[in-house]
């Protein structure tokens, strides 16, 4: 009898736990880290996706993007394996944090907005993939 009640305690607290969202965001960042390269994941109103390429590639195609897409007050932090862009594009905030994983392999963090903004943030990650694709004698 005392071994059944304290089964069912413990159960309980299985239960708890597991709908309270805890275990959700656990075993969500676990899929999320189990994830290849190439696939974007929208995490804390950031939107994350790594390139196959160098660090100083991704940074230029990063350049290219918020040029392109008119971005004024942009102060560029670059260092060894990490940089940030911050820039305001169409009235919104924009930040890019670019990050070295390893060889050719580049991770990009992309929010729009205080509150952060998929749609956008995903057209400035397709306008980086793009530039990625282009060699250097292609047209624009």
């Amino acid at each position: 009898m005392k071994i059944n009640k304290i089964l069912l305690l413990i159960l309980s607290f299985l239960t708890i736990f597991l709908f309270s969202g805890c275990a959700y965001l656990i075993i969500g960042g676990a899929a999320a880290g189990a994830g290849s390269a190439g696939t974007y994941y929208y995490i804390n109103r950031d939107l994350k996706t790594d390139y196959h390429a160098s660090f100083d590639e991704v940074w230029a195609a990063c350049e290219k993007t918020v040029a392109d897409m008119h971005g004024v007050e942009v102060v560029p932090e670059k260092e060894i394996a990490k940089g940030i862009i911050t820039a305001s594009i169409n009235d919104e905030i924009v930040k890019l944090d670019i990050l070295y994983k390893s060889n050719n392999i580049t991770t990009v963090v992309i929010r729009v907005g205080l509150i952060g903004n998929k749609p956008s943030s995903q057209l400035l990650h397709d306008k980086i993939a793009d530039y990625l694709v282009k060699k250097p004698g292609d047209k624009p």
